[in-house]
């Protein structure tokens, strides 16, 4: 069981912060795709389940949604920088518009696997990257999200599909733990 408690939260991004950049990210997705063009998301399992889910209902055109599950945490706080592909399972993407929905990119280690992945097998038409979290300051290689929701420091951060050890992803909010 977490041996840290919710009451212990500090609220770093707020439900209403959260849906008002959902509004805003998906704009700029609807701007750059159009109605009339088909997009595949990808989901990347589990973390990005609840922001996925919420972009692609603001999102206007056709969406075929996908989930794929890789690792770089376990259970730790930080990432191991080695990424474990857990199910990379996908149809045919070749000539299609691929969005990979990520919930935070911090070593950019995982990230930088499934497009180098992606591109390598599938060869999109387009690939496209958000990520609703954006951790700069920790990046070990030379990745940027095409749209990203908000940079943040150095905080381990739950919540909105985040996790603490399995745990938490049920919050509305983004919160982080005080040391």
């Amino acid at each position: 069981m977490l041996d840290k408690k919710v009451e212990d939260l500090k609220v770093l991004f707020t439900k209403e912060q959260i849906e008002n950049k959902n509004i805003e990210l998906a704009s700029k997705i609807n701007e750059d795709f159009g109605p009339n063009e088909e997009l595949v998301v990808i989901c990347v399992l589990k973390g990005s389940t609840i922001f996925c889910c919420d972009l692609a209902k603001l999102l206007n055109m056709p969406v075929q949604m996908e989930f794929i599950r890789v690792s770089s945490y376990g259970n730790a706080q930080t990432s191991s920088g080695h990424v474990q592909a857990i199910d990379l399972t996908l149809p045919n993407l070749e000539n299609k518009n691929v969005l990979i929905v990520e919930d935070i990119i911090d070593t950019g280690c995982t990230m930088e696997f499934l497009i180098n992945i992606l591109c390598r097998t599938h060869k999109p038409k387009n690939l496209k990257v958000v990520t609703f979290l954006n951790k700069k300051m920790a990046r070990k290689v030379d990745i940027e999200p095409d749209y990203y929701g908000f940079e943040i420091d150095d905080k381990f951060v739950v919540g909105y599909g985040l996790d603490y050890e399995g745990y938490l992803r049920n919050l509305p909010y983004i919160g982080y733990f005080e040391n």
